[in-house]
């Protein structure tokens, strides 16, 4: 079921209390996290809020224990029904810079995705840090949406893949799991991270790799993020590029759907829950310890 409330905007005052914002001000987004929420549960929530804390301190924002805290404050808003898309912001206004949380229904989501190959090269200012792209990058993806697709391919001015406009991008070569060589412009994504983990854990090859959109014909490819899990690409829309079957993607979305947990449950450990673990080197950490993946510079 599809929550179908209007967003709400709830404001951090400088005890950390939220307070709606009944009166709405124009703002500058610095930092951003989004999350799923189905009935009170949520996947790998902690390592969504490592990332928004690191961008917060990035962006010169609040301190470590005033993030915590409005996280804290944050998650105890959240309704125990319902599905929700909620946004912890980190924003500029006229009186400098405050931390906001966003309520959000959330949207409908999708088990597949085709993805637009538009040609053009990546015009993020700040790729690594969720928020300050966000309007830029829905540009993008209204122009997909345009081309008959639903996602946008981001890729360097020399033509290598990076992600999408709102995931990251992970493939199959033959047993082992392909992501971006994290080197490049792309954001450290939560999702893609869990799935590293998951794979390494159970003695997967994890490869990070460079690789040009041709390299990715015949394989099984799939663009991972919080609102939809893991999505096999079905089209290359604007390319003759021809996917792989998708053999892989069912099992393991449905894994990422089961390994939701009650927001107000203790945080799982390292030894039970992938995503409360480090992912492969490159990759956003969480806590405790992993193989290593292969740097390969070769193309995939």
């Amino acid at each position: 079921m599809t929550t179908t409330a209007t967003p709400t905007v709830f404001v951090a005052g400088p005890s950390g209390r939220l307070t709606e914002e009944r009166t709405p001000v124009a703002t500058r987004l610095l930092a951003a996290d989004s999350w799923l929420v189905q009935d009170g549960a949520a996947r790998a929530v902690e390592g969504h809020r490592r990332r928004f804390a690191a961008a917060c301190a990035e962006a010169g924002g609040p301190s470590a224990g005033e993030v915590d805290a409005f996280w804290d404050a944050a998650l105890s808003r959240l309704p125990a029904t319902g599905e929700w898309f909620p946004r912890a912001e980190l924003v500029a206004d006229g009186a400098g810079a405050r931390l906001q949380f966003r309520l959000r229904p959330a949207p409908a989501r999708t088990t597949s995705v085709q993805v637009w190959i538009s040609g053009r090269s990546d015009q993020r200012t700040l790729p690594r840090r969720k928020g300050p792209d966000l309007d830029h990058l829905g540009e993008l993806r209204a122009a997909a949406i345009v081309a008959g697709a639903n996602e946008a391919l981001l890729t360097t001015p020399s033509g290598l893949v990076l992600e999408g406009a709102t995931a990251n991008l992970l493939w199959w070569d033959g047993d082992a799991l392909c992501a971006v060589d994290p080197t490049l412009r792309v954001l450290p994504g939560v999702t893609s991270a869990w799935v590293l983990q998951l794979a390494a854990e159970r003695g997967i090859p994890v490869r990070l790799r460079r690789a040009v959109p041709a390299d990715l014909a015949g394989r099984e490819a799939w663009f991972t993020n919080a609102l939809h899990g893991i999505r096999p690409v079905t089209s290359w829309v604007g390319s003759d590029i021809r996917p792989g079957a998708p053999r892989l993607a069912a099992a393991w979305q449905a894994e990422w759907l089961a390994a939701a947990t009650p927001l107000a449950a203790t945080p799982p450990t390292a030894a039970t829950s992938p995503a409360a673990a480090t992912p492969p080197s490159g990759v956003s950490p969480l806590s405790g310890a992993a193989p290593q993946p292969r740097l390969d510079h070769r193309s995939a």
